[in-house]
């Protein structure tokens, strides 16, 4: 005999109830889809607490008599009774400073690996193409890349003709040439390999990817500059602003929380804790 999987995670009595209001089972249900998690039974409870927190939420809305007056987004969407009393509870009882500029600047200091403008790589490659799911075919892909390696060392200049007669991949119409790349543009394997090379050069070995084996000349390195504090504060200063907000979010939501009664699930702890 077969059961539904909140049968089978959720409490068999009274279920999940927020100062004895029940959050039905159906709804829980139909929240899940909003919170893909590894498995179901994680889900189900990921789901269970969000519609905790909007209940919690919503009934200290109620218990401070706040008016809700809903809003329409520029799409002309507009928001239910429910989510504009959650905001204006919000609003009126977590209160967060707006970050300073010493703050922001500390940040910068602090960070500056993230504020500046990425590297940039003008290479080629040559690729032969390859699949690990035709082991015959990869080798030879393998065998094929290794000898035009050899070749390169001893004739660099040639280059762009084996690429044109040998690379799967289109770039080789024009030698081989990729243009400018920057991080994440490639997969890890082509990109790493690609870091490690010196302005001018030829990699050594081909690189295998899942796209087969790339032979990689690096033909210029344009090294990135950081940005200038002012270029980024605004962005700094909305960076801090949010988190500040959801750490003071969790913590409302935790001290709304510890003098709920809360029956058939845990909530996470309160730097976990969100509203949807």
């Amino acid at each position: 005999m077969s059961c539904s999987i909140s049968q089978a995670i959720l409490p068999k009595a009274d279920g999940v109830r927020v100062n004895g209001i029940a959050i039905p089972r159906d709804m829980i249900a139909r929240e899940v889809q909003q919170h893909p998690a590894p498995t179901p039974s994680e889900g189900w409870k990921v789901a269970a607490r969000a519609l905790v927190v909007r209940e919690l939420l919503l009934q200290e809305a109620r218990r401070l008599g706040i008016a809700a007056s809903p809003m329409q987004d520029g799409e002309g969407r507009h928001e239910t009774e429910e989510e504009a009393a959650i905001r204006e509870l919000v609003a009126q009882e977590v209160r967060t400073p707006e970050p300073d500029v010493d703050s922001c600047r500390r940040y910068y200091k602090h960070n500056q690996e993230r504020f500046r403008s990425p590297d940039i790589y003008e290479a080629a490659h040559i690729l032969f193409a390859a699949a690990k799911s035709d082991p015959t075919g990869y080798e030879r892909a393998r065998t094929a890349a290794a000898a035009a390696v050899a070749v390169l060392s001893e004739q660099p200049g040639r280059f762009a003709e084996l690429a044109q007669a040998h690379s799967a991949c289109p770039s080789g119409a024009q030698g081989g040439n990729l243009g400018q790349i920057t991080a994440g543009q490639t997969t890890a394997e082509f990109e790493q390999a690609l870091v490690a090379l010196e302005a001018g050069s030829i990699i050594r070995e081909p690189v295998a990817t899942r796209y087969g084996f790339h032979i990689i000349r690096l033909d210029r390195k344009h090294v990135g500059r950081e940005l200038p504090f002012e270029l980024v504060a605004d962005r700094i200063a909305e960076y801090l602003q949010e988190s500040v907000q959801r750490r003071a979010m969790a913590q409302y939501i935790a001290r709304v929380a510890s003098v709920a009664r809360i029956e058939g699930i845990e909530l996470a702890s309160a730097e976990a804790l969100r509203v949807n």
